[in-house]
């Protein structure tokens, strides 16, 4: 029996209380698979990245051994993302070439899971045209992941399990952590908010937040292995608590997160609806709250966010903005910002660029509208041709750009604090990230680990990145 993605379903919103559940592994299949080997390919956002981390271990604790060359792999999983048609694309183009492969390696197993697993135009695709994949799980039951697999093989026939509604909050599943002095800490999962553009509702659920104990818990944890930051993730990192407490936000988790002793702390990703004044303050209070804010606009039409049922206007939003750049000082803000909407005119578009050129944002990340299936717009008139669309985002990156390149410029000849992440491209350099979350290559003239925090002076700014030399 396939259980299969149901977007009807999907949407539900009901109050369910959600239980804790401890994850324990199957002791009958651990090791199982000793002398077999697994590849890896992770598509979309942070969450999907962590997602990966749980994915290897389990597949660790399965006895699989991971490559990096998907042909010496007896088992290729694709974590996917749906939230543009790009990625989409790419998934589809792996499982072709997958395909092919899998007729010179008959016993090679195949399978898909994340986002697109939850679209149920992506699994009637692959049942009628990628037979060949052998299995299919969605979000909500990674977990299941080990079970899966093991039947999948033993049944040799193709599996497809996928969760339309969100289960109970399974805690403890193992990781394999791919960087050891950065990690990302899931705060809350899925999404009320309903975009009128945007499947991640769909796709991950409704809002549900883990307990202050086990993040709290989790953070200690990295401490004491020696991290040096940590990202809060969620699909909607400020609605954190609502769910689950009448009076404990996101505001109070940072703040109780801010006085242990973990240098550096980071959250993404906003939605300006929930963006507190007390979150701002908290932000601004601590000096290890890392001040780099992702404040996602979309556009700079009023009308246009209607559209998309983001529910706050330009006016607003630039309210928000301004209180957060006088509460946090040196606050860099990045954004999102889509062209080409259904209904957008030349006006609307000319709003957008206004907008920025009144931020003046420190990095943006600009994309033409994907009709996802299944939402809203999707079914909304679109007479904006491909061509335009085009034109528009080469004139918004051009706006952004020099607005990037001009906030990297104030920083030259000042001291930056740079977590150092390894060695750059260019000869006998380092490279790290900022406070403000700006890349720096820069120079040594003495032994540094990866893993410090350095202070670094920055000689020259470019677009993207900026050169230092370490000081002190």
């Amino acid at each position: 029996m396939m259980r299969l993605p149901d977007y009807k379903e999907a949407r539900t919103r009901d109050k369910r209380d959600y239980k804790r559940v401890e994850f324990i592994f199957d002791d009958s299949i651990k090791q199982k698979y000793m002398g077999k080997k697994f590849f890896l390919k992770t598509y979309g956002c942070q969450m999907n990245e962590h997602d990966s981390e749980n994915i290897r271990a389990l597949l660790s604790e399965l006895g699989f051994e991971e490559v990096d060359d998907y042909n010496n792999a007896d088992l290729v999983l694709l974590n996917t993302c749906s939230i543009r048609e790009n990625a989409h694309n790419k998934a589809f183009g792996m499982l072709g070439r997958l395909k092919h492969l899998k007729g010179e390696k008959k016993n090679l197993i195949v399978g898909l899971c994340g986002c697109m697993a939850q679209e149920a135009g992506v699994v009637d695709e692959i049942l009628r045209d990628y037979k060949f994949v052998n299995f299919v799980f969605g979000t909500h039951n990674l977990y299941q992941l080990p079970e899966i697999i093991d039947k999948a093989i033993e049944e040799n026939r193709q599996q497809i399990e996928v969760f339309s509604r969100e289960g109970d909050l399974v805690e403890g599943l193992p990781v394999i952590r791919t960087n050891n002095y950065k990690a990302y800490v899931n705060i809350i999962y899925g999404c009320n908010k309903f975009c009128t553009y945007c499947i991640v509702p769909y796709t991950r659920g409704s809002e549900r937040s883990r307990s202050r104990e086990d993040v709290l818990r989790e953070v200690d944890e990295l401490i004491k292995d020696g991290y040096k930051e940590i990202t809060l993730l969620g699909q909607n990192v400020n609605a954190y608590g609502k769910d689950l407490y009448d009076n404990y936000t996101l505001g109070n988790l940072l703040e109780d997160i801010a006085k242990k002793d973990i240098p550096r702390v980071r959250f993404m990703t906003s939605h300006p609806w929930d963006f507190t004044d007390e979150m701002i303050e908290v932000i601004g209070k601590y000096k290890n709250i890392m001040p780099s804010v992702h404040l996602p606009v979309q556009s700079g039409s009023s009308r246009i966010l209607k559209l998309m049922g983001r529910r706050y206007t330009k006016e607003s939003y630039l309210e928000l903005f301004d209180k957060i750049k006088k509460v946090v000082p040196g606050v860099a803000i990045s954004t999102d910002i889509i062209v080409g909407f259904p209904g957008e005119t030349e006006e609307d578009f000319l709003e957008t660029l206004d907008l920025v050129e009144r931020c003046k944002y420190d990095n943006a990340f600009t994309f033409i509208f994907s009709a996802r299936e299944g939402t809203p717009a999707c079914k909304l008139k679109d007479e904006v041709s491909l061509k335009e669309k085009e034109e528009r985002l080469q004139r918004l990156n051009q706006v952004v750009n020099k607005y990037f390149l001009e906030n990297n410029k104030k920083l030259e000849e000042s001291i930056v604090s740079v977590l150092v992440e390894g060695l750059s491209e260019k000869d006998n350099m380092y490279f790290g990230y900022t406070d403000t979350n700006k890349l720096i290559n820069f120079s040594v003239d003495k032994k540094i680990n990866i893993g410090d925090i350095v202070n670094v002076k920055v000689t020259s700014a470019k677009t993207w990145s900026l050169d230092g030399e370490l000081v002190g």
